[in-house]
């Protein structure tokens, strides 16, 4: 929500690298328990132990940017809003399309690397696996997923009430990143 591409481009972490960034950053001045989500719109870590500081030190040392690039654009939450957020974003209301259904995927998925990579501590695993249930229970309950589930298919809409049938027209796409 803070952060323009350029800076979730240097901020990011690679899937195949995760592992040992998370082991990296366990071993980092009294982290006790880490997990890092790391998709095309966000870079988030869920860290137990240490204060919001040290989190921000990793990141910038990791990735080797200066505070000042970045500070502008990190923010944290403590203790309870943790939950709340962490739920938020695994049932998709923290979404840039909201109920979209591949932010559980890859959530899931950042908790399988920290947990084979032995990172997941005895706040986040409890927390998560909860997650995962509220996640399902609000896809399950309610009609979240019942509009547009990606960007690319709520362009498609609403070029469809721009122009009508769209059978034989040409779309050009500009991005960055993956789509």
């Amino acid at each position: 929500k803070t952060a323009p591409v350029e800076i979730r481009e240097r901020l990011a972490f690679d899937n195949v690298a995760l592992g040992e960034a998370l082991q990296s950053f366990v071993n980092w001045k009294g982290v006790s328990g880490a997990m890092i989500l790391s998709t095309c719109n966000r870079v988030e870590i869920v860290a137990e132990g240490p204060d919001d500081t040290l989190v921000r030190e990793f990141l910038c040392s990791y990735h080797r940017v200066s505070a000042e690039t970045v500070n502008n654009y990190l923010y944290t939450f403590r203790n309870n809003d943790v939950i709340r957020h962490v739920f938020r974003v695994a049932s998709s209301l923290d979404s840039m399309i909201v109920g979209e259904p591949q932010i559980l995927g890859q959530i899931k998925d950042a908790f399988r690397i920290a947990m084979e990579a032995g990172t997941i501590g005895v706040q986040i695993g409890p927390m998560m696996t909860r997650a995962f249930v509220v996640a399902k229970k609000v896809r399950r309950e309610t009609a979240i997923a019942e509009s547009a589930v990606s960007v690319s298919y709520a362009a498609v809409e609403l070029a469809r009430k721009i122009f009508g049938d769209l059978s034989g027209k040409s779309v050009m796409i500009i991005g960055a990143s993956n789509m």
